[in-house]
């Protein structure tokens, strides 16, 4: 699925006009990529926890050539499924 089918189905699932359901689709998705962007967690009860994990700057190598590479530090977001995300993605079974 992708950003405008979900938009739709969020539209028919709510009676938001498909216009609407975007906006707010976009909305969200801005919202969280703020919060991790100023080192925020967000937490989403039963759906699971946006969060951000820092790596060190290190020397990697070209696998072309062989020759070192400096690899600069960086922020990854990362995310933890929450335990009824876990059930309705297993089928209604317990983890």
């Amino acid at each position: 699925m992708n950003k405008s089918e979900m938009a739709n189905r969020l539209a028919a699932r709510t009676g938001l006009s498909r216009n609407a359901a975007r906006d707010v689709v976009d909305g969200v998705f801005a919202i969280i990529g703020e919060a991790l962007a100023d080192g925020e967690e967000v937490r989403l009860p039963g759906f699971g926890t946006f969060g951000t994990r820092s790596r060190p700057a290190r020397t990697g190598r070209n696998p072309r050539t062989g020759e070192a590479v400096s690899i600069p530090a960086s922020t990854s977001p990362t995310f933890k499924a929450g335990t009824t995300l876990k059930d309705t993605v297993n089928g209604g079974r317990g983890s």
